[in-house]
């Protein structure tokens, strides 16, 4: 018992340390001895530990004060390698990222009609690809997904457009590959993403990520740590009923929810919809360009979407009193004007003294953010990062 526990403190001070470097760019060894109150002896017996590792490195001298320059230390960024999907869009897209969120390979597939098993498949194809590049060692496979997700079993509950239901996706991956593998919604990992590779060092420990592409959910963090809420559903937004009446159905089963009136799905179809807005079958881009060029009826159709997700962003805001709010998904090409109504929906229909200090604004990542928020999920797993025992023979195997 005494030498778990032994252990279990070893480990602890090792991860204590790692977060602090993970979270500098460089640091001293008794930088980090001050900011987690372990003794420099400690530290610097963990830091040798890392070195020999490989996971980090002596990257050059700080500023002198007033005794010897103190020598820095930065993780290596490209000693260990991850795996980030995102199966949320009209195109899955997976990439090879190192530890400092840094794009190796890209391997992006339109989806089309797949679904079900065509659109697992899907997923084989995009893995295999990206393990034909051999970068090693490889931590594991972080799977950002549209739909509602059991993230601790790695269970996708329902995912509609893809027909899946009850798919026990990580052990499918895992079972195929021999990596550790974790699944999540796409909402939460695009927040995973925004919060761990745009923030920077002061970055905001409440924060709620809007992601509004052909579905519309949020990530919740709070405290530095995902919200998923007693059954992994929270931040469902895009099937909270907004129109109660009249409304139309969606494909949750429900009427009037609110990505039938502010997802880019919904957009699309009430442009085409209309005999003198963009002709044939409109696509987003085309809207975009219609928007841009002041097109009266789509502006207004525009901004009938920011209304509405407003409404919603001000429902979170009364619940939870989070004040960072950032938006991602391709609805944000309609830029400034679309945020502004969004603005000042919020402002009108918050209580007045959360809505003074709200912020909202758009993601730094684009496209990425889920990506590397699926990927980040790993990295923070620590002990992951040490078992660099998988070889490119055994994946396959």
């Amino acid at each position: 018992m005494r030498k778990a526990t032994q252990q279990q403190t070893k480990e602890h001070n090792r991860n204590l340390v790692l977060k602090i470097i993970f979270e500098n760019e460089s640091i001293s060894r008794a930088e980090i001895a001050r900011i987690t109150s372990l003794t420099r002896t400690t530290v610097s017996d963990i830091v040798s530990d890392l070195l020999a590792d490989g996971l980090v490195s002596e990257v050059g001298l700080g500023a002198s004060q007033g005794g010897k320059s103190p020598i820095l230390i930065s993780i290596e960024e490209d000693s260990r390698y991850l795996i980030g999907l995102n199966l949320a869009s009209q195109q899955f897209s997976g990439a090879v990222v190192n530890l400092r969120g840094k794009i190796k390979k890209m391997v992006t597939l339109p989806v089309k009609d797949r679904n079900g098993d065509n659109a697992l498949d899907l997923v084989f194809e995009i893995l295999d690809q990206l393990l034909e590049a051999s970068f090693q060692p490889l931590v594991g496979i972080g799977i950002g997904t549209a739909g509602l997700v059991n993230m601790r079993d790695g269970l996708v509950v329902n995912a509609v457009n893809l027909e899946w239901r009850d798919l026990p996706l990580a052990r499918l991956v895992q079972d195929r590959y021999h990596l550790p593998v974790k699944v999540l919604n796409d909402s939460q990992a695009a927040a995973m993403g925004e919060y761990i590779y745009s923030q920077g060092p002061t970055a905001d420990k409440n924060l709620i990520v809007i992601n509004a592409h052909r579905g519309i959910g949020a990530g919740i963090l709070i405290h530095g740590q995902l919200f998923q809420g007693d059954g992994g559903g929270a931040g469902e937004i895009g099937h909270i009923v907004v129109v109660p009446k009249g409304g139309l159905p969606c494909r949750c089963g429900n009427y009037g929810c609110l990505e039938t009136v502010a997802s880019s799905q919904a957009l699309i179809r009430r442009v085409q919809a209309l005999a003198d807005g963009p002709s044939g079958e409109a696509s987003l881009s085309e809207i975009e360009q219609a928007f841009s060029k002041g097109d009266p009826v789509v502006r207004e159709l525009v901004s009938e979407t920011g209304y509405y997700l407003g409404m919603a962003i001000s429902c979170l805001t009364g619940a939870l009193n989070i004040e960072k709010i950032i938006l991602t998904g391709e609805m944000t090409v309609f830029g400034r004007p679309w945020l502004g109504v969004i603005q000042e929906t919020v402002a009108k229909n918050t209580f007045p003294k959360l809505a003074q200090d709200i912020e909202i604004e758009f993601g730094k990542l684009g496209g990425n953010n889920v990506i590397l928020g699926a990927s980040a999920l790993l990295a923070n797993d620590y002990a992951l990062l040490f078992n660099k025992q998988i070889s490119h023979s055994l994946l396959f195997s």
